[in-house]
């Protein structure tokens, strides 16, 4: 225990707080930039593609981070294509290699941008265009107008995007393990699957665990300064010719880099490799993904019904506090949570193999374990949309019903489920799409050789086999626009 301790101060946590706090600074000031100044063009200005980029501009959210790394690093590494038909061509120098702690943080910044992008665009619509006529009867021109008045009522806004960045990008384990960065979910998983010390890889979670509930206390902070949005005039503005130009080439950059190039990219080497992995294994993934997603999204929309019901039952502080406590499990990084779901179940295990009640792990590496860890980390994704509808039951509501029937199962399923099915419907979709991407969690818990389709990408881009970790990817992107559906339709009512 004490050797590995020092081999992680000598040579492993240098280099780990190093490359997590560049890439956090990276996220920062790109993804941040990013997505302020495209929220900005396409919610006040007219030009070319706006309507399009409006709603485009989000789907990348669609595409898991380490998909689009090992996308990127496909088209632009060494054995590429694209570098391979350079050399046929004559051309003798090379693109600069991306596979370092630069590349990963501007594919990280390419990936968490839409959450910037979203929440600005919910402030920039609610101020309308009459927020920007009013600054310039003051005599300001439009770029002061952004930065004295309509930045500054939209950054709590920002910020709030920023720090849900921050907590992806502490949280991902599969970009930065396709790149060959080392930080802390990576330094996690060595310790537990290297070192086998499931103690070491506790101690570090326990630090990262730290960080990420500092982020979410200065995310609840800025959370509660945000106004209540209120539709503005949303008609939009005018830009000069050269200045329609410009949106519309940057909207078309960062749409094409982050989404269209990489999922057409997707598509032809899934083309190129059906044939090879499209057998009775691959069908296995599937099946285990599904069954995965199915069984855990059930009981995250069971367990998140009883806690809305709870929450607006019961309506005292303490219930409110442990409400809040059970929904911080999407703050958690998948690789800090499957340490912390691991921990007590390998102690049961003992205990029963220690009393001679099992000669073998029983629990440690089954499906109950998985699907344990999924839904604490997927609680909240459910709980947001069924608490957010049943608010919508209004008193008089409830009243009329108890007038109806003393039955509470007729009241439950005649007056209840019926207000509650949109909410209900929505977290289905986004809580089977969200454990369809993660990674760490099903790597990490799994019994061997139970493969789902995001360990299989993490098993081919782990030998560097990009073209063969095209068709899982492909599913687990088709499957990610479902919430990336629900979002746009959610913002168009802003407009």
């Amino acid at each position: 225990m004490a050797d590995i301790w020092q081999h992680l101060a000598e040579y492993v946590l240098p280099s780990v707080l190093k490359n997590t706090s560049i890439m956090l600074a990276m996220v920062l000031v790109i993804a941040g930039t990013l997505g302020t100044v495209l929220a900005w063009f396409t919610s006040m200005y007219q030009f070319w593609g706006q309507k399009f980029f409006s709603w485009a501009l989000m789907l990348p959210l669609a595409m898991p981070a380490y998909v689009l790394s090992f996308v990127v690093l496909g088209m632009l590494d060494f054995s590429s294509p694209l570098q391979t038909a350079m050399r046929e061509a004559g051309i003798s120098w090379a693109l600069p290699s991306i596979r370092n702690i630069w590349g990963a943080g501007i594919i990280m910044s390419l990936s968490f941008y839409p959450y910037v992008y979203l929440l600005a665009r919910q402030a920039f619509l609610s101020q309308g265009k009459r927020a920007i006529e009013a600054g310039q009867m003051l005599g300001l021109n439009r770029r002061q107008v952004f930065f004295k008045l309509a930045l500054p009522q939209a950054l709590p806004w920002l910020i709030g995007g920023l720090l849900l960045a921050c907590m992806e990008t502490l949280a991902d384990f599969g970009a930065v393990s396709v790149f060959n960065v080392d930080t802390f979910t990576t330094a996690i998983y060595k310790a537990w699957f290297g070192f086998f010390s499931l103690t070491t890889a506790a101690q570090l979670s326990a630090l990262l665990i730290v960080v990420v509930f500092f982020i979410v206390i200065l995310e609840q902070y800025w959370q509660s300064l945000r106004a209540n949005l209120a539709t503005g005039d949303n008609r939009r503005l005018r830009a000069s010719l050269p200045a329609q130009i410009f949106m519309f080439v940057l909207c078309t950059l960062v749409f094409v880099c982050a989404f269209l190039f990489p999922f057409i990219q997707l598509c032809v080497w899934t083309y190129q490799n059906f044939a090879i992995d499209f057998n009775r294994h691959y069908l296995s993934f599937v099946k285990n993904s599904m069954v995965v997603a199915t069984s855990a999204t059930l009981l995250v929309a069971v367990i998140a019904v009883v806690m809305a019901w709870l929450k607006r039952a019961l309506a005292d502080k303490s219930s409110k506090v442990l409400i809040a406590l059970a929904n911080l499990g999407y703050v958690v990084p998948g690789t800090v949570l499957a340490v912390g779901v691991f921990v007590p179940i390998a102690w049961l295990d003992n205990q029963l193999i220690g009393l001679g009640i099992t000669s073998k792990p029983v629990v440690s590496g089954s499906v109950f374990v998985m699907i344990i860890a999924l839904a604490t980390r997927f609680l909240t994704v459910s709980f947001q949309p069924i608490d957010r509808q049943l608010q919508r039951l209004s008193d008089n509501q409830e009243s009329a019903a108890r007038l109806l029937t003393d039955s509470k199962l007729k009241k439950l399923t005649q007056v209840i489920l019926p207000v509650l099915r949109p909410g209900i419907l929505t977290a289905l979709l986004i809580g089977f799409v969200e454990v369809m991407k993660e990674m760490p969690i099903t790597l990490m818990t799994r019994s061997q050789g139970w493969d789902t389709l995001a360990v299989r990408v993490f098993q081919m881009t782990s030998e560097g086999m990009w073209g063969r970790a095209a068709l899982p990817s492909l599913l687990i992107v088709l499957v990610g626009l479902l919430p990336v559906w629900i979002l746009i339709h959610q913002t168009d009512k802003l407009k």
